[in-house]
């Protein structure tokens, strides 16, 4: 029984369809998959040897999911932007975002990634699909970043932004750094640990680049992780010769950038004709509301896009890995929005942060089913001390997610069977440590970002 865990005395959540929730169970881990789960007594009775960890009623769950974040822009926490407050996003993009990647170099890299992956932990994130830029830490970064995600246990598929921002050069060397890294992580050997050709979006970026970026993913069966449409920037930069004057996505499709392995992050500012496109090519499009919120750029057609078959998943863009805010986010901004309280269900935002989640993991991670409770599934979960005030069902577990979990509640953080929080403590990151060395380390990141802003 070496190696053997088994957690008694939990309350299973499996996201199963329909859902289920079994009283006073308990679950074993083996390799890092779950290798069986049932009654208490009985499997405290098949696994005598086993290591014991008693759950004490909490809720045994499935490990929360990002599809869309960005580690890098850690710094950007607390830093003064100067001048005027930005009228649009594009000013964001100016003034904020695109000095704030030209700072980074490896250690700031390092630093960013290592706060966001403690935050994680703290919070039951177990799977994040990052995408980063730093031009003037450029090769080597994914590997870097990758090196963080290991030390810390997380499960995470990486990119680098590709874009014609900075030139010719850095842009085939952004290309080369995702070929790189998606050849390293490809054969498994690394099971927590997937690449995926990264894109900025098609505000900057070229047709040639966008041919460049799809052949390069082409050749190795994978797809491309860029944002569309999060504001109408794209729209206004696609009405261009050599975009063909098509809209964003369109000029997607068309070369060949779409499909079953490529995701869209934002898609906010879209017609009908191309929320079509993004379901008849199975893209996976992530919806980032508390991101969308705070840069004033729109409302994403989250419930249209469901309806006609889009797979529409969850992320944050960058914001706290408490994906439960996220959630809360998503159920009333398209209720303000709309000034209709019956829009979008809470199964509405399950099927985006628990089902279409799940999924787009798996397309990365196909070993093992992921997501759910089931034997031979990864064992990704988190345990949650949640003490219901009224009665919690399978059915009205997402309203209880939605109105009572809290970001305090997730106490264990378990991913690919390594236990990396246990009774609220981190067990593979220091997260006081690296808060002070960030903390210190932040000075120079701002100041170099000072020079680079006032020089734009």
């Amino acid at each position: 029984m070496n190696g053997i865990k088994i957690i008694t005395h939990a309350t299973l959540v499996r996201w199963t369809k329909p859902n289920e929730i079994l009283n006073d169970s308990a679950l074993v881990i083996e390799n890092g998959k779950i290798a069986d789960f049932g009654p208490s007594a009985e499997l405290e009775a098949r696994y005598p040897l086993a290591d014991r960890w008693d759950a004490r009623g909490q809720l045994l769950m499935p490990g929360n999911i990002c599809a869309h974040t960005h580690f890098y822009g850690m710094y950007a926490r607390g830093l003064a932007v100067p001048g005027p407050a930005a009228e649009n996003f594009s000013q964001i993009l100016k003034t904020l975002w695109w000095p704030l990647d030209q700072a980074l170099d490896e250690e700031a890299v390092r630093l960013s990634t290592r706060v966001c992956l403690a935050d994680a932990i703290r919070h039951g994130t177990t799977t994040l699909f990052d995408h980063h830029a730093s031009p003037n830490f450029l090769t080597g970064s994914l590997n870097a970043i990758a090196q963080e995600v290991e030390k810390s246990g997380l499960r995470a598929t990486l990119c680098y932004e590709v874009t014609d921002r900075y030139g010719e050069e850095k842009m085939r060397a952004a290309i080369a750094e995702n070929v790189d890294f998606i050849r390293k992580t490809a054969d498994g050997k690394r099971p927590t640990l997937r690449g995926v050709m990264g894109l900025h979006a098609p505000l900057t970026v070229s047709t040639a680049t966008l041919a460049a970026c799809v052949a390069a993913a082409d050749a190795l069966d994978t797809g491309l992780h860029l944002h569309v449409s999060e504001s109408l920037d794209d729209g206004y930069a696609a009405l261009t010769p050599d975009k063909g004057f098509m809209p964003p996505v369109d000029w997607l499709a068309h070369n060949g950038a779409l499909g079953p392995k490529s995701i869209a992050a934002h898609a906010v500012q879209i017609d009908e004709r191309e929320i079509q496109l993004l379901a008849e090519t199975q893209t996976w499009v992530t919806h980032q509301p508390r991101s969308n919120m705070n840069n004033a750029v729109g409302v994403t057609e989250v419930e249209q896009m469901l309806d006609r078959g889009v797979h529409v998943c969850l992320g944050n863009d960058g914001f706290s890995n408490a994906m439960w805010a996220e959630w809360n986010a998503a159920y009333l901004l398209h209720k303000i929005h709309h000034e209709d309280p019956r829009r979008m269900d809470a199964s509405r935002v399950v099927e985006m942060a628990i089902d279409n989640n799940a999924a787009l993991t798996q397309t990365f991670f196909p070993e093992a089913p992921i997501g759910v409770i089931e034997k031979g599934a990864a064992a990704d979960l988190i345990l949650v001390d949640y003490q219901p005030p009224t009665p919690l069902t399978a059915g009205n577990l997402p309203w209880h997610i939605l109105f009572g979990f809290r970001e305090g509640m997730v106490t264990a953080t378990i991913v690919n069977g390594k236990i990396l929080m246990k009774d609220r403590q981190l067990l593979t990151l220091d997260e006081t440590e690296i808060a002070a060395q960030a903390r210190a380390y932040a000075p120079k990141v701002w100041e170099t970002y000072r020079k680079i802003a006032e020089n734009q």
